[in-house]
């Protein structure tokens, strides 16, 4: 069974730092690339971070541009994004993606996590 588990989310306060981890299990995905989306009630899910399958290129949506960083271990099947200077509109559940069918930034992507819950405190 395929699965992507994201760990780290937390409550933080605004200026602070959390870094989730992606750990995917029942396949590789060292030759996909992988992404981070996030959502929060009421409103779609958008793209935050992506990054190739071999780590050289990413991508980011200008709202975290300078302030997130997306990773990857291919050895460990694992993707991280840091998340520094948070902000209280960074508040939501962020998700993990692998394996994407369209654009990196469409959501059109094969595998998703369960999601994990980052709360900026103001």
């Amino acid at each position: 069974q395929v699965q992507l588990v994201e760990t780290g989310g937390g409550l933080v306060q605004a200026g602070g730092s959390l870094r989730l981890s992606c750990a995917a299990s029942g396949r590789t995905f060292s030759n996909v690339a992988m992404g981070w989306f996030r959502q929060t009630p009421g409103k779609e899910r958008e793209f935050v971070a992506a990054i190739s399958y071999s780590g050289r290129t990413t991508w980011y949506a200008d709202s975290v541009k300078g302030r997130f960083t997306i990773s990857r271990d291919r050895t460990k099947n694992t993707v991280y994004l840091q998340m520094n200077s948070l902000k209280p509109e960074d508040t939501a559940v962020y998700y993990c993606a692998a394996d994407p069918s369209g654009a990196y930034d469409s959501g059109e992507y094969g595998y998703w996590g369960q999601g994990t819950q980052v709360t900026v405190s103001s």
